[in-house]
């Protein structure tokens, strides 16, 4: 069985242009969550599905740099281009990664992979409800769900945003890996979205080790410096249209 991260890029964002090329401890935003999904214990492939079109050359250079595999599909049909990226790497098992999450834990990403196959489950998120810092989120789906949801969701919103179908049907098992303790999901804002989000992350990556750590220890970073968790204060709690497409 082949399991597939597939992370969703694109070079344009009305909030933060090019944000996902602006650099992070030494190496591109992106760089960063694509080394981090390639760590997922369990994940074979890693794949970026990035929109058609040469306004998405740097992406497509900077993934495969990276290592990636590169699929391309329709810029607003996102679950479109979801099911061809699955297509391409052979993929059994998806798990769903958005390009704006530079600290994307491959520790937590592995529980959600072991919780889908242990428990036979069509569906497994970390954010339903959400308790772990925004910018960890991720979904597993088994390929089979994720071609049924593209053959048969039609609503605009279900096609850019991917998995709203799956949440939905009445038929998907699913299931949910919530933090263990306080909720964390709203005063922690770890994904790339504002301007200040960007300066929040900049700062925190000079704080961190060149190597990939555990969520443990970049809360251990941040008790130890509360001053950054002010820098993208004023964007605490926020969610909706923060998702890199």
């Amino acid at each position: 069985m082949t399991s597939a991260v597939i992370v969703q890029a694109r070079m344009g964002s009305t909030r933060l242009a090019g944000k996902i090329l602006k650099p992070l401890g030494g190496m591109t935003a992106l760089a960063q969550c694509l080394r981090r999904c390639a760590a997922i214990p369990g994940i074979d492939r890693v794949v970026c599905a990035i929109p058609e079109g040469e306004a998405e050359t740097p992406v497509v250079a900077e993934a495969e740099r990276c290592g990636a595999l590169v699929a391309r599909g329709p810029s607003a049909d996102v679950l479109k281009r979801y099911a061809l990226a699955a297509e391409l790497a052979g993929a059994d098992v998806v798990m769903r990664v958005t390009s704006d999450c530079p600290l994307i834990d491959p520790g937590l990403c592995g529980r959600m992979l072991a919780k889908r196959q242990d428990e036979g489950l069509d569906f497994v998120c970390n954010n339903t409800p959400p308790s772990w810092p925004h910018g960890l989120d991720a979904e597993v789906f088994t390929r089979g769900l994720l071609e049924e949801a593209d053959r048969i969701a039609t609503e605009a919103f279900d096609r850019e945003h991917v998995t709203p179908w799956m949440r939905r049907a009445a038929h998907v098992t699913r299931g949910n890996i919530a933090r263990a303790g306080a909720d964390l999901s709203r005063e922690c804002r770890w994904t790339l979205d504002y301007p200040e989000d960007y300066a929040f992350l900049a700062a925190l990556f000079e704080k961190l080790p060149e190597a990939i750590v555990p969520i443990e220890e970049v809360l251990a970073v941040l008790a130890a410096h509360p001053e950054l968790a002010e820098i993208n204060a004023m964007h605490h709690g926020v969610r909706a249209g923060g998702k890199a497409k």
